[in-house]
């Protein structure tokens, strides 16, 4: 069995999307640009109506999953084939946008705390076109397992201690762990080889990633291996493990479109003009 360990560390950038929504963007920016398969992810969290209240109207899709976890708050999804559905805390949404889909994500919610992650998966050149589906997790469908003394894992996909996340058929076989650790906690995570994967601390101060300290707001961008090395810190800490099997195609992107060829974008885009999403 070979140790991960981190490669490359990176901190989200200050932006903003939708209707102004501000948020950090720690992949899908100039310091990494996409990791193969996922393509972006963003941390919203701020406690000021200002920042979200306009939340990200109606918009289009083709190509990627858009995947949402919510932490606190409460967002309502709409799209145009009249799908709907709440994200509260705890709930995921992983969207298969496939051959095209407009929908918006709107605040339910007119004050108090709105924290999450979106998180963009790559399809492959042979599932871009596929019909569009939903997969809206509530949190009591979440397994929580403790595979060790004080360590509690939300297990959104893969498999983990005997148990297997609620998200199913995703051509990327993902792996989407929340890990909580309190101090002195320690644990070995069997993470399958051959796919790419991150760590990312989103509460308390720092963690152990395969034994170097990864600090709140970093990302840090695993090597090959086997098997990953995390234990707390000082405080109890959570961070973000995701992994997914790299799809080594061609990516054509243009903003809410992801294929493989500029062709498809221009097809993409002459579709969306046309009404045919």
């Amino acid at each position: 069995m070979s140790d991960r360990h981190i490669i490359r560390r990176v901190r989200g950038i200050d932006t903003s999307d939708g209707a102004g929504v501000k948020l950090k963007r720690v992949i899908g920016q100039p310091e990494l640009d996409m990791l193969d398969p996922f393509l972006l992810l963003d941390e919203f969290r701020s406690d000021q109506a200002g920042d979200y209240i306009a939340g990200f109207p109606e918009h289009p899709h083709r190509g990627f999953e858009t995947v949402t976890y919510m932490l606190a708050g409460h967002m309502q999804h709409r799209d145009n084939h009249g799908n709907h559905g709440d994200l509260g805390p705890g709930s995921v949404q992983w969207m298969t946008a496939g051959r095209g889909i407009l929908h918006s994500e709107m605040p339910q919610q007119e004050n108090g705390l709105m924290w999450g992650f979106q998180l963009w998966v790559n399809l492959p050149a042979k599932d871009k076109m596929t019909a569009p589906r939903y997969q809206d997790i509530a949190p009591q469908r979440i397994p929580v397992v403790r595979p060790a003394a004080g360590v509690e894992v939300k297990l959104i996909a893969g498999t983990l201690a005997g148990a297997t996340g609620p998200v199913e058929g995703i051509a990327t076989a993902p792996l989407y762990l929340d890990i909580g650790l309190q101090p002195g906690a320690a644990l070995t995570l069997d993470l399958p080889d051959g796919r790419n994967g991150f760590a990312y601390v989103f509460e308390g101060e720092s963690a152990l990633v395969g034994g170097e300290k990864l600090e709140r707001g970093e990302l840090g961008v695993l090597s090959e291996g086997s098997q990953l090395q995390l234990a707390g810190g000082e405080q109890p800490v959570r961070l973000l493990v995701v992994a997914g099997r790299p799809l080594e195609e061609p990516v054509v992107r243009y903003g809410p479109f992801v294929m493989n060829t500029s062709a498809e974008i221009h097809d993409a885009i002459a579709d969306f003009r046309a009404g045919r999403f």
